[in-house]
């Protein structure tokens, strides 16, 4: 009688069941490691992608958004202390959208924003606790495909003839409660597939997929403006819709869920029909895990410091993203004043200099063995950055763009770090005792603090730009002190680790003296 063959564990995603079926042999780890990355690339892109749109249709909206934000709150004492001729404005009757083309319009677009915000930052709170509870392929295809369903209601609302705030604001904050699935489960599952080693510096390019997504969302949304602002939010919709599909149809989310080891790296597989209809090397008897609580997840050594360090690392971000196109055209530049569009060209080299700054802080971490060192100096460079910046920016155009290049590479360089590999790291972290079960919900924890500081930022820099926009930046090197401040016990204990380590090795490798005998 045959013995019953042994039942596995795993659950390939039907598109590279399917890719395996045709090549008639199973994928390599390598393999699916380029998958992993590209269709979580892809995916973050879409999410940040259909987040922008908002940003883009707000000039359609409300037409003299530009205009009138200067005669409402917060900006209400610089406006009135201008001169006549620059307070002029005119509205003619039925431009923009109500309820956004009112007086009320640039306040209103600002509630929706605050909305997105903040249902997105507690969101991210559930999603991770929810993530490491239930299949991330599933969890982030429903996330994915209910972002572009709520991104594409709010444009419905342009052939529905819908002019209710509420309608508005209801579905953004529902698209805010759709848009939290996505970062924990990115990179729960690059961190799933990458080791520590090299985590640093793949961590950093592969994070460049926000400043993609940006771009991509401000150029389709832009192109589809002419032909109806509805379109600029339908079509954006759609596509992370689509790309949600992809992931439900191409994403593995472990080496242990479809059977993949870099060990099977060292042997040829053999084909499909064969005798062998699933990876040679039978994976060992897995031991039920149970996902780590939101309360546990917070005693992990590590996560409340960097989760506060990214409340104040995000929230200096989160302000150059919201208002550093603003500020430009705010600022004569070698005399002269920037137009809106000119100034939202020139704003784009901060995000490449985030770019590079991802990376740089990924390879210098993963090179030093220390994140916290790392993100630390980060931050504390990133102080007479914003200095010199808001002191000698206005010089000249190309003064003005080394300058925000190199802010932005210390000002998203930690955000990018914390938000990966740190991320990551602490997912996985030695007193977890190999519970792989925490990624998404230690993710979340760091993220959503970080997200609530992302809220806080632009809202205190509306206000206190009233004031002057020296104190504004003030207020930003603070913010940037205090999350380097966060991570001295870190520094430290990583400090005494790498003299420790330094100690060792030089007893090592000074040679022993020889015994003597009595």
């Amino acid at each position: 009688m045959s013995e019953p063959e042994p039942e596995t564990s795993y659950s390939n995603p039907p598109g590279i069941r399917l890719v395996e079926h045709i090549r008639r042999s199973p994928l390599s780890y390598k393999t699916h490691q380029a998958i992993v990355l590209v269709v979580t690339f892809v995916a973050y892109a879409s999410y940040h992608a259909a987040r922008k749109t908002t940003s883009v249709v707000k000039s359609t909206l409300d037409p003299q958004s530009s205009v009138t934000s200067l005669m409402s709150w917060p900006w209400r004492m610089s406006y009135l202390s201008k001169p006549d001729q620059s307070r002029r404005f005119s509205r003619v009757l039925g431009d923009g959208w109500a309820p956004f083309n009112g007086s009320d319009g640039t306040a209103l677009l600002g509630e929706v924003d605050l909305a997105f915000l903040a249902v997105y930052a507690i969101g991210m709170y559930f999603s991770g606790h929810l993530g490491d509870r239930t299949n991330l392929r599933i969890f982030l295809t429903i996330g994915m495909v209910g972002a572009g369903v709520f991104t594409a209601a709010f444009g419905v609302g342009y052939w529905a003839n819908i002019h209710t705030f509420y309608y508005f604001l209801g579905v953004q904050m529902l698209a805010g409660l759709f848009q939290s699935t996505g970062w924990p489960s990115v990179v729960a599952v690059v961190g799933n597939w990458f080791g520590k080693k090299k985590r640093g510096l793949i961590m950093g390019i592969w994070n460049a997929h926000t400043s993609i997504g940006n771009i991509t969302g401000s150029l389709v949304a832009s192109a589809l403006l002419g032909y109806g602002w509805g379109w600029s939010f339908v079509v954006p919709g759609l596509i992370i819709a689509t790309v949600g599909v992809v992931v439900f149809l191409f994403l593995p989310v472990s080496p242990e869920d479809v059977g993949a080891s870099e060990e099977d790296e060292l042997h040829s597989p053999k084909k499909i029909g064969e005798g062998v209809t699933e990876p040679l090397l039978e994976p060992e008897a897995k031991v039920q895990e149970s996902a780590v609580g939101f309360i546990e997840a917070w005693k992990i050594p590590g996560v409340a410091p960097f989760a506060l360090c990214l409340f104040f690392s995000k929230l200096v971000a989160y302000t150059f993203l919201y208002w550093l196109p603003f500020y430009i055209t705010n600022t004569a530049i070698d005399g002269k004043y920037l137009s809106s569009e000119a100034a939202g060209n020139l704003s784009t080299l901060f995000d490449v200099g985030g770019v590079l700054g991802g990376i740089l802080a990924g390879h210098m971490s993963d090179r030093l063995g220390a994140r916290a060192i790392t993100a630390a100096s980060f931050m504390y460079c990133a102080i007479p950055a914003l200095f010199f910046y808001r002191s000698y920016g206005h010089v000249s155009i190309t003064v003005n763009i080394v300058l925000m290049f190199i802010t932005g590479m210390f000002v998203n360089g930690p955000y990018a770090l914390i938000t990966t590999a740190v991320s990551a790291d602490l997912g996985t972290h030695s007193s977890l005792r190999g519970n792989s079960r925490a990624l998404a919900t230690v993710t979340a924890i760091i993220d959503g603090t970080g997200s609530v500081g992302a809220a806080i930022g632009p809202l205190l820099t509306g206000y206190i730009s009233a004031i002057s926009w020296s104190a504004v930046f003030t207020m930003l090197m603070g913010a940037a002190l205090i999350a380097g401040l966060l991570l001295t016990r870190l520094v430290v204990a990583e400090v005494a680790a790498k003299i420790e380590e330094s100690r060792s090795r030089g007893s090592a490798s000074r040679p022993q003296p020889a015994a003597i005998d009595v």
